[in-house]
């Protein structure tokens, strides 16, 4: 566990202030390696790449919030970041530097009127778990063992400006204009200030766990509204590991298909059924265990994507096997999408034909096969493949502005995160198998 963190820039002036520090550091960073190959001195590019990476996330960690979930996003991102990078943000999924006791006992008193050590029978100061929006404490209230999760001051409040103050730079860095980026930016907006409100993911995640009690092998903990506010969020501490310490105990593979059938199914139902999914399917946001064969408790429902059903019928129609039959079909979808317009000239729509017929029949090759193997090294390495070509490919470089529906980028995340999980536990599921369709009334 990191130092607790006894202060939290939480004005758009400090914040911004700390920001600008990071881009001085760098810029430093830069300085001091060329200087070094100028003289002859060892200075290599992986070794620039780790200095920047190490200054950049301990400013993002300290200003926690939605840059800091921007990194966590990214981390996500297998091949988009350099290895530094992404080792470095990988961080936010479980672990960032916690809040200090007194800043904590301050939320409580807030928020309750008391601190913790009142309102709970046993609270433990330390954080269990700190990560972008808040962090965790384990407590212990009338026999039940509580998960408590703190957001940390002034997060939602940050938001907007923390946007403003990146997008300048991400706009220069990409040669865009704002015109061409708000509706994704406002996306990511909303979706950020969702995570913020606790109250909304005390709903959620008690409608979700209802919708799901008929999947097997699921656990959802209940939650507490007497024992939660605005800012504080009490739920059952569930058993179980994250990723990285369950596969240290070299599950079999039995256990490994299970876990990996079991969210496959979770995300087909939430999507198929309600039109929804958990939006967030990072390692920090499941425990896995043994039990039962294997069980998956999913934790952190503030970051749940709402599916309108024309985005719904279109995203399941650009992975559906007769897409790929009639190359009109996808033309027409593509065009529904906002990919390609009536203006773009014959060789650029032709472009955006062959790129996105290649990536959605790799990517979406597991919705088309009955069983699929997500161990399979060839897959993931056909998958970095198509991003490594994607990224060199110097037409695709001159197509800077985003296209499509704003909607897909938490739906695409969705995906890539749960490739990723399968992925790692090396699952083989049934893709097709049934899942009962039980929606809610």
């Amino acid at each position: 566990m990191d130092e607790p963190q006894t202060s939290l820039p939480t004005t758009k002036v400090a914040r911004a202030a700390r920001f600008a520090k990071t881009g001085l550091s760098v810029g430093a960073n830069y300085v001091k390696h060329y200087a070094k190959r100028a003289v002859g001195a060892e200075s290599t590019t992986e070794d620039l790449h780790a200095a920047n990476a190490a200054e950049l996330y301990g400013a993002l960690s300290e200003m926690k919030g939605s840059v800091l979930k921007v990194a966590q996003m990214m981390a996500m991102e297998k091949n988009l970041l350099p290895t530094a990078y992404a080792d470095q943000f990988a961080k936010a999924q479980y672990q960032t530097p916690p809040l200090s006791g007194p800043l904590v006992v301050k939320a409580f008193r807030d928020a309750f009127g008391q601190s913790p050590y009142t309102l709970f029978d046993e609270f433990e100061p330390e954080a269990r778990q700190a990560a972008s929006i808040g962090q965790v404490h384990r407590a212990l209230k009338d026999g039940r063992q509580l998960a408590v999760k703190v957001q940390y001051p002034g997060v939602a409040a940050s938001i907007k400006s923390d946007i403003n103050l990146v997008k300048p730079i991400a706009l220069r860095v990409m040669g865009l204009n704002e015109s061409q980026v708000r509706p994704y930016l406002e996306e990511v907006e909303a979706r950020l200030l969702e995570e913020t409100d606790y109250a909304l993911e005390l709903r959620r995640g008690q409608e979700m766990a209802a919708s799901c009690a008929h999947l097997p092998h699921l656990q959802f903990p209940a939650y507490y509204p007497e024992l939660s506010r605005a800012r504080i969020l009490t739920m059952d501490w569930l058993p179980g590991q994250h990723m990285k310490e369950f596969l240290a105990t070299e599950p079999s593979q039995e256990v490994r298909n299970q876990l990996g059938q079991t969210l496959w199914d979770f995300y087909q139902f939430q999507l198929n059924a309600l039109h929804q999914v958990h939006a967030d399917p990072h390692p920090g946001n499941f425990l896995l265990s043994t039990d039962n064969g294997g069980t998956v408790g999913v934790l952190d429902f503030g970051c749940v994507k709402e599916v309108p059903v024309d985005v719904y019928t279109l995203f399941t129609a650009l992975l559906a096997p007769e897409t790929f039959a009639d190359e009109s079909i996808l033309e027409n979808l593509l065009a529904e999408a906002g990919v390609l317009r009536p203006t773009d000239p014959a060789a650029l729509r032709a472009l955006y034909l062959r790129t996105l017929r290649v990536s959605l029949e790799l990517v979406g090759r597991p919705f088309r096969q009955a069983t699929f193997d997500f161990g399979d090294p060839a897959y993931v390495q056909s998958l970095y493949a198509l991003g490594d070509d994607l990224m060199a490919d110097p037409e695709l470089k001159k197509q800077r502005e985003p296209r499509g529906s704003a909607h897909f980028i938490y739906l695409n995340r969705t995906y890539v995160g749960l490739f990723a999980l399968l992925t790692e536990l090396g699952a083989v599921i049934a893709t097709n198998a049934p899942v009962e369709v039980v929606v809610p009334q």
